[in-house]
């Protein structure tokens, strides 16, 4: 059996799909310090969102696997490519100039922090006793990791440190905002906030009389913004999508280790016992998130709704002729149900504890 798919532990595939999209976003941020280094901080937020927006197309479900996004989800996608693809990104590159890249990355961990807090507040997400010890235990690793940097010395220059605190921030309020799109096909959603994201910070790089890369930096960026923005963006989604946006948001701390071990890797030496310390108390709350387990007795109310599913979950209990064995995408109805089993806050359980 595909470890994934066990009901017994719905948050293990949410929380693999979280770690993914972590690795992705954490080891891209030291490489725009790298390569975006004195180039305009407009045209490298525009060619990442380029690049995201061609992993968007090139991930676009057909219609029968992925429910279509609407058009009443417009205000959202552009409130979304506000927040995290054209303030957010033009933040942290003009941060990275301005501190080092280890301590950027080491930064993003307060990014949960919000994320959490503004799900909790949006969504109403419970958070049990372990989820709230996983994510203070991220939340103490990434503190030693910037205590670390600042007892070194490294990132005093706090304007740039507070350019990267505002682009987390601003990306915790674009996460919080996109789980109310999760169960949209992730690849429209990814290719259309991207291109609002790239068409705003073109728009602003041509306003302030920004040169374009040479082209090696513009295909870089490019590839670093498919993988590192769409590809962990669209993983992102499908995270929300299986165990909401508080624990996500949770689990995706684990990223700034990630850039900080990158960052080491390219040649920022810095490694300490307070590193070490750090990327433990990390792992052990991404660890303590994996093996979540909530169940108890709750009811269903009677709902209806569109998103991809399968028949075998024991809420998708309506009949097809012949009945399909993949996953797939129409408008359905749910019956009232009352039953127990493991789950976590996603489109079938929002309920209060």
């Amino acid at each position: 059996m595909n470890v994934f798919s066990r009901r017994d532990r719905p948050a293990l595939r949410g929380g693999a799909l979280a770690l993914l999209a972590a690795l992705l976003f954490g080891a891209s941020t030291p490489l725009i310090a790298r390569v975006g280094d004195g180039l305009g901080s407009f045209w490298v937020a525009a060619l990442l969102y380029v690049g995201a927006a061609a992993a968007g197309a090139l991930t676009w479900r057909p219609a029968t696997s992925e429910a279509r996004v609407r058009l009443g989800d417009a205000p959202r996608l552009m409130a979304m490519a506000l927040c995290g693809a054209t303030l957010a990104p033009v933040l942290l590159v003009w941060g990275l100039a301005r501190t080092s890249a280890t301590g950027a990355s080491l930064l993003l961990a307060l990014e949960a922090c919000f994320t959490v807090l503004l799900a909790r507040a949006f969504y109403a997400e419970h958070l049990g006793g372990r989820v709230l010890a996983a994510l203070a235990l991220l939340t103490a690793g990434g503190a030693l990791l910037v205590a670390d940097q600042a007892r070194a010395g490294v990132g005093a220059q706090w304007h740039g440190a507070l350019a990267v605190l505002g682009a987390t921030a601003l990306w915790g309020l674009d996460n919080t905002l996109s789980r109310a799109l999760a169960e949209r096909d992730p690849g429209q959603v990814v290719l259309a906030k991207s291109i609002l994201g790239a068409t705003a910070t073109l728009a602003m790089a041509a306003g302030f009389g920004q040169s374009p890369p040479a082209a090696g930096a513009f295909l870089a960026l490019f590839l670093i913004g498919a993988l590192g923005y769409g590809l962990s963006l669209r993983l992102y989604l499908l995270a929300q999508r299986e165990f909401g946006a508080a624990r996500t948001g949770s689990v995706f701390a684990f990223a700034p280790f990630i850039g900080a071990a990158v960052a080491f890797g390219m040649g920022e030496r810095g490694a300490t016992l307070w590193l070490a310390a750090g990327a433990t108390l990390m792992l052990a709350g991404v660890l303590l998130h994996l093996s979540e387990r909530h169940a108890h007795q709750h009811a269903h109310a009677p709902l209806e709704h569109e998103h991809a599913h399968t028949h075998d979950d024991g809420h998708h209990l309506h009949h097809h002729d012949p009945q399909p064995m993949q996953a797939h995408s129409h408008w359905h109805r749910h019956e009232p149900t009352n039953h127990a089993h493991a789950h976590v806050p996603d489109a079938h359980h929002s309920h209060s504890h």
